[in-house]
């Protein structure tokens, strides 16, 4: 499983937008500058945020993006289901995906079932007030090995 640039931006403008406050609407055009993602690209992210109901967004003067609840309410599982396609590791537990004939014999299903569901419960583990912090405390992993 890789995620994307576009779910690991969307996580950025997420926490961009909790790090402002949610009484005020922040112009993408902010966003894009703070986070130097491409004013296009931010666009089709927030659109996808926006209709998924994660964020709310107002056209015209005054207007911009801005969380719909509060940092915490929001688990990282959450907004990566939007802008992923599948966070499961292999096509047969994708959602929707048509049952596969060797489903009662295969060996490897239990050991994908489980790397899935650790997957899951890793991304509802965190929310983004957890990634506000300016070193989240992610235990064993270092970024540097």
């Amino acid at each position: 499983m890789m995620i994307s640039t576009r779910g690991r931006y969307a996580i950025r403008v997420m926490i961009d937008l909790a790090e402002q406050g949610s009484s005020n609407y922040i112009r993408l055009k902010d966003i894009s500058e703070r986070q130097d993602i491409s004013l296009k690209y931010l666009e089709n992210i927030t659109t996808s945020l926006s209709k998924a109901g994660l964020i709310e967004g107002v056209h015209g003067r005054g207007g911009g993006y801005k969380l719909n609840r509060a940092p915490e309410e929001y688990k990282i599982r959450e907004i990566l289901t939007v802008t992923e396609e599948s966070l499961a590791p292999v096509a047969c537990l994708e959602c929707g995906a048509k049952v596969c004939e060797r489903k009662s014999i295969c060996r490897t299903l239990p050991m994908w079932e489980k790397l899935y569901k650790t997957v899951c419960d890793f991304f509802d583990s965190y929310t983004l007030a957890d990634l506000m912090k300016k070193k989240p405390d992610f235990g064993y992993f270092n970024a540097s090995l």
